[in-house]
Protein backbone atom coordinates (compact mmCIF):
# COMPACT_ATOMS: atom_id res chain seq x y z
CA UNK A 1 0.00 0.00 0.00
CA UNK A 2 1.35 3.40 -0.93
CA UNK A 3 1.21 6.96 1.16
CA UNK A 4 -1.58 7.83 -0.98
CA UNK A 5 -3.81 4.42 -0.18
CA UNK A 6 -3.01 4.97 3.40
CA UNK A 7 -4.28 8.23 3.88
CA UNK A 8 -7.10 7.73 1.64
CA UNK A 9 -8.24 4.58 3.91
CA UNK A 10 -7.44 6.34 7.48
CA UNK A 11 -9.18 9.60 6.76
CA UNK A 12 -12.61 8.08 7.16
CA UNK A 13 -13.91 11.52 5.61
CA UNK A 14 -14.94 12.11 1.47
CA UNK A 15 -11.67 14.10 0.91
CA UNK A 16 -13.52 16.36 -2.21
CA UNK A 17 -16.29 17.03 0.97
CA UNK A 18 -13.32 17.36 4.02
CA UNK A 19 -11.62 19.75 0.80
CA UNK A 20 -14.88 21.49 0.29
CA UNK A 21 -15.20 22.63 3.78
CA UNK A 22 -11.64 23.89 4.29
CA UNK A 23 -12.21 25.76 0.87
CA UNK A 24 -15.72 27.29 2.11
CA UNK A 25 -14.45 28.30 5.93
CA UNK A 26 -11.81 29.93 4.17
CA UNK A 27 -13.84 31.77 2.20
CA UNK A 28 -16.06 32.53 4.79
CA UNK A 29 -13.43 34.07 7.16
CA UNK A 30 -11.80 35.65 4.52
CA UNK A 31 -15.05 37.68 4.57
CA UNK A 32 -14.48 38.64 7.93
CA UNK A 33 -11.21 39.66 7.18
CA UNK A 34 -11.79 42.05 4.76
CA UNK A 35 -14.92 43.51 7.04
CA UNK A 36 -12.21 44.40 9.44
CA UNK A 37 -9.62 45.25 6.43
CA UNK A 38 -12.11 47.97 4.80
CA UNK A 39 -11.84 49.83 8.63
CA UNK A 40 -9.83 51.26 11.36
CA UNK A 41 -8.77 48.20 13.60
CA UNK A 42 -6.27 48.33 16.64
CA UNK A 43 -3.22 46.35 16.26
CA UNK A 44 -2.00 44.27 19.47
CA UNK A 45 1.63 42.70 19.77
CA UNK A 46 2.28 39.23 21.01
CA UNK A 47 5.08 37.96 23.19
CA UNK A 48 7.27 37.03 19.64
CA UNK A 49 6.50 41.21 18.74
CA UNK A 50 4.34 39.78 15.75
CA UNK A 51 0.73 42.06 15.44
CA UNK A 52 -2.47 40.50 15.82
CA UNK A 53 -5.92 42.59 15.23
CA UNK A 54 -9.45 41.21 15.23
CA UNK A 55 -9.08 39.88 11.87
CA UNK A 56 -7.16 37.25 13.22
CA UNK A 57 -8.83 36.11 15.90
CA UNK A 58 -12.76 36.61 14.13
CA UNK A 59 -10.72 34.04 11.43
CA UNK A 60 -9.54 31.58 13.90
CA UNK A 61 -12.93 30.98 15.59
CA UNK A 62 -14.76 30.48 12.27
CA UNK A 63 -12.45 27.92 10.52
CA UNK A 64 -11.58 26.22 13.89
CA UNK A 65 -15.70 25.67 14.04
CA UNK A 66 -16.15 24.70 11.13
CA UNK A 67 -13.89 22.32 10.89
CA UNK A 68 -14.02 20.81 14.09
CA UNK A 69 -17.89 20.74 13.47
CA UNK A 70 -17.52 18.23 10.27
CA UNK A 71 -14.31 16.68 11.37
CA UNK A 72 -14.37 16.29 14.99
CA UNK A 73 -11.60 13.63 15.41
CA UNK A 74 -9.13 15.71 13.40
CA UNK A 75 -7.00 17.63 15.92
CA UNK A 76 -6.45 21.25 14.93
CA UNK A 77 -3.27 23.08 15.17
CA UNK A 78 -4.48 27.17 15.12
CA UNK A 79 -1.83 30.22 15.44
CA UNK A 80 -4.71 31.89 17.79
CA UNK A 81 -5.71 28.83 19.80
CA UNK A 82 -3.74 27.45 22.60
CA UNK A 83 -1.88 23.74 21.30
CA UNK A 84 -3.78 20.58 23.05
CA UNK A 85 -1.21 18.17 23.04
CA UNK A 86 -3.34 15.35 22.54
CA UNK A 87 -2.80 15.87 18.76
CA UNK A 88 0.29 13.86 18.60
CA UNK A 89 -1.32 10.78 19.18
CA UNK A 90 -3.48 11.51 16.12
CA UNK A 91 -2.48 10.82 12.67
CA UNK A 92 -4.11 13.88 11.01
CA UNK A 93 -3.98 17.19 12.18
CA UNK A 94 -5.49 20.53 10.76
CA UNK A 95 -2.60 22.96 10.40
CA UNK A 96 -4.58 27.00 10.63
CA UNK A 97 -3.08 30.08 10.13
CA UNK A 98 -6.13 31.86 9.80
CA UNK A 99 -4.41 35.31 8.50
CA UNK A 100 -0.70 34.40 6.94
CA UNK A 101 0.66 38.14 6.49
CA UNK A 102 -0.69 40.38 9.13
CA UNK A 103 2.28 42.91 8.32
CA UNK A 104 0.78 43.21 5.44
CA UNK A 105 -2.55 43.28 6.70
CA UNK A 106 -1.73 45.74 8.89
CA UNK A 107 0.42 47.60 5.84
CA UNK A 108 -3.34 46.99 3.97
CA UNK A 109 -1.48 46.18 0.66
CA UNK A 110 -3.63 42.95 -0.04
CA UNK A 111 -1.11 40.38 0.16
CA UNK A 112 -2.05 38.65 2.99
CA UNK A 113 -4.07 34.69 3.21
CA UNK A 114 -5.67 32.66 4.91
CA UNK A 115 -4.19 29.03 5.10
CA UNK A 116 -5.51 25.53 6.04
CA UNK A 117 -3.71 22.22 6.28
CA UNK A 118 -3.93 18.75 7.18
CA UNK A 119 -0.93 16.32 7.50
CA UNK A 120 -0.93 12.95 8.15
CA UNK A 121 1.55 10.79 9.64
CA UNK A 122 3.40 14.01 9.77
CA UNK A 123 3.38 14.68 6.19
CA UNK A 124 0.94 17.76 4.55
CA UNK A 125 -1.67 15.49 2.44
CA UNK A 126 -4.30 18.73 1.64
CA UNK A 127 -3.63 22.41 1.49
CA UNK A 128 -5.58 25.31 1.09
CA UNK A 129 -4.50 28.72 0.56
CA UNK A 130 -7.17 31.62 0.06
CA UNK A 131 -6.34 35.38 -0.66
CA UNK A 132 -9.50 37.34 0.04
CA UNK A 133 -7.86 40.65 -1.79
CA UNK A 134 -7.81 38.66 -4.83
CA UNK A 135 -10.84 36.05 -4.19
CA UNK A 136 -8.05 33.74 -5.69
CA UNK A 137 -7.25 29.64 -4.13
CA UNK A 138 -4.86 27.63 -4.54
CA UNK A 139 -5.17 24.42 -3.56
CA UNK A 140 -4.06 20.64 -3.29
CA UNK A 141 -4.76 16.82 -1.89
CA UNK A 142 -1.72 14.38 -2.31
CA UNK A 143 -2.36 12.37 -5.27
CA UNK A 144 -4.74 14.74 -6.93
CA UNK A 145 -2.80 17.70 -7.92
CA UNK A 146 -2.41 21.66 -7.29
CA UNK A 147 -4.94 23.76 -8.70
CA UNK A 148 -5.41 27.60 -8.59
CA UNK A 149 -9.24 29.06 -9.55
CA UNK A 150 -10.92 32.24 -8.84
CA UNK A 151 -13.48 31.60 -5.91
CA UNK A 152 -16.50 33.19 -7.97
CA UNK A 153 -18.68 33.89 -4.74
CA UNK A 154 -17.90 30.62 -2.62
CA UNK A 155 -19.10 28.03 -5.57
CA UNK A 156 -16.02 25.90 -5.81
CA UNK A 157 -15.66 22.52 -7.92
CA UNK A 158 -12.79 20.01 -6.16
CA UNK A 159 -9.88 18.85 -8.57
CA UNK A 160 -11.55 21.03 -11.71
CA UNK A 161 -9.17 19.51 -14.32
CA UNK A 162 -9.40 23.00 -16.04
CA UNK A 163 -7.66 24.57 -12.87
CA UNK A 164 -4.66 22.62 -12.83
CA UNK A 165 -1.27 24.23 -11.88
CA UNK A 166 1.96 22.66 -12.21
CA UNK A 167 6.23 24.78 -11.97
CA UNK A 168 7.65 25.77 -14.37
CA UNK A 169 10.43 23.89 -16.09
CA UNK A 170 13.02 26.57 -16.14
CA UNK A 171 16.90 26.19 -14.91
CA UNK A 172 18.06 29.73 -16.14
CA UNK A 173 16.59 33.26 -16.15
CA UNK A 174 15.21 32.52 -12.77
CA UNK A 175 12.47 34.60 -10.77
CA UNK A 176 12.89 34.66 -7.40
CA UNK A 177 10.64 35.33 -4.65
CA UNK A 178 11.80 37.35 -1.45
CA UNK A 179 9.45 38.51 1.48
CA UNK A 180 7.98 42.03 1.54
CA UNK A 181 8.46 41.88 5.74
CA UNK A 182 10.85 39.23 6.48
CA UNK A 183 14.48 39.86 4.50
CA UNK A 184 17.38 40.17 6.02
CA UNK A 185 21.12 40.33 5.31
CA UNK A 186 21.64 36.73 4.53
CA UNK A 187 18.94 36.67 1.72
CA UNK A 188 20.13 39.99 0.18
CA UNK A 189 23.90 38.11 0.03
CA UNK A 190 22.19 35.01 -1.37
CA UNK A 191 21.06 36.67 -4.16
CA UNK A 192 24.09 38.90 -4.83
CA UNK A 193 26.28 36.11 -5.07
CA UNK A 194 23.67 34.28 -7.73
CA UNK A 195 22.57 37.41 -9.72
CA UNK A 196 24.04 36.05 -12.71
CA UNK A 197 22.02 33.43 -12.23
CA UNK A 198 18.52 35.05 -11.30
CA UNK A 199 16.53 37.31 -13.80
CA UNK A 200 14.25 38.97 -11.64
CA UNK A 201 13.28 39.24 -8.04
CA UNK A 202 9.02 39.63 -7.27
CA UNK A 203 8.49 40.92 -3.29
CA UNK A 204 5.35 39.54 -1.91
CA UNK A 205 3.74 38.54 1.47
CA UNK A 206 2.49 35.38 3.28
CA UNK A 207 2.11 32.11 1.51
CA UNK A 208 1.05 33.53 -2.13
CA UNK A 209 5.23 33.41 -2.83
CA UNK A 210 4.70 29.14 -2.36
CA UNK A 211 1.90 29.78 -4.57
CA UNK A 212 2.99 31.82 -7.44
CA UNK A 213 5.70 28.97 -7.75
CA UNK A 214 3.68 26.08 -7.72
CA UNK A 215 1.56 28.31 -10.54
CA UNK A 216 4.84 28.26 -12.43
CA UNK A 217 5.13 32.34 -12.54
CA UNK A 218 8.74 31.97 -10.46
CA UNK A 219 10.82 29.16 -9.41
CA UNK A 220 12.86 30.03 -6.34
CA UNK A 221 12.69 31.40 -2.72
CA UNK A 222 14.76 30.59 0.36
CA UNK A 223 13.35 31.58 3.94
CA UNK A 224 16.50 31.80 6.89
CA UNK A 225 14.36 32.92 9.73
CA UNK A 226 12.09 30.50 11.65
CA UNK A 227 8.20 30.12 10.98
CA UNK A 228 5.73 27.64 12.09
CA UNK A 229 3.83 24.55 11.33
CA UNK A 230 0.73 26.38 10.13
CA UNK A 231 3.01 28.70 7.95
CA UNK A 232 3.87 26.02 5.67
CA UNK A 233 1.87 23.13 5.73
CA UNK A 234 -0.86 24.15 3.08
CA UNK A 235 1.39 25.99 0.86
CA UNK A 236 3.68 22.69 1.23
CA UNK A 237 1.60 20.79 -0.14
CA UNK A 238 0.40 23.29 -2.98
CA UNK A 239 3.87 22.75 -3.90
CA UNK A 240 4.59 19.43 -4.24
CA UNK A 241 1.65 18.49 -5.60
CA UNK A 242 2.40 20.95 -8.50
CA UNK A 243 5.76 19.08 -9.25
CA UNK A 244 7.72 21.72 -6.90
CA UNK A 245 10.07 20.61 -3.95
CA UNK A 246 9.64 21.95 -0.56
CA UNK A 247 12.27 21.26 2.41
CA UNK A 248 13.66 23.07 5.61
CA UNK A 249 16.62 25.06 4.94
CA UNK A 250 19.45 22.61 5.32
CA UNK A 251 17.26 20.60 2.88
CA UNK A 252 16.03 17.47 4.86
CA UNK A 253 12.41 16.83 4.86
CA UNK A 254 10.37 19.48 6.18
CA UNK A 255 8.02 17.74 9.12
CA UNK A 256 4.24 17.90 10.62
CA UNK A 257 2.43 17.80 14.16
CA UNK A 258 5.20 17.44 16.09
CA UNK A 259 6.12 18.61 19.79
CA UNK A 260 8.22 21.40 18.47
CA UNK A 261 6.10 23.49 15.80
CA UNK A 262 8.99 25.88 15.31
CA UNK A 263 10.30 25.25 11.83
CA UNK A 264 13.85 26.69 13.28
CA UNK A 265 15.72 25.44 10.26
CA UNK A 266 13.68 28.16 7.35
CA UNK A 267 12.39 26.74 4.32
CA UNK A 268 13.57 26.27 0.85
CA UNK A 269 10.99 26.40 -2.08
CA UNK A 270 12.09 25.17 -6.17
CA UNK A 271 10.51 24.02 -9.15
CA UNK A 272 13.70 22.13 -9.56
CA UNK A 273 16.38 20.90 -7.59
CA UNK A 274 18.69 21.80 -10.37
CA UNK A 275 18.10 25.25 -9.10
CA UNK A 276 19.71 25.22 -5.70
CA UNK A 277 21.48 28.59 -5.04
CA UNK A 278 24.86 29.06 -3.86
CA UNK A 279 25.03 29.68 -0.44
Amino acid sequence: MNDFDDFERQLEYPLPKLLETAVLAAYDAGKEILEVYKRDFAVEYKQDSSPLTEADKKSNALICLRLSKYAPHIDILAEESADDKKRLSNSFCFAVDPLDGTKEFVKKNGEFTVNIGLSHENRPVMGVVYAPCQNKLWYAALGYGAYATDLGGGIFRPFDPGTRIRVSDKTHGLTVMKSRSHSDEKTEALLERNRHRIKGIADFGSALKGCLIAEGLAEVYYRFGPTFEWDTCAMQCVVEEAGGIFRQGDYSEMTYNRENILNEKGFVILNRIENKLEQ
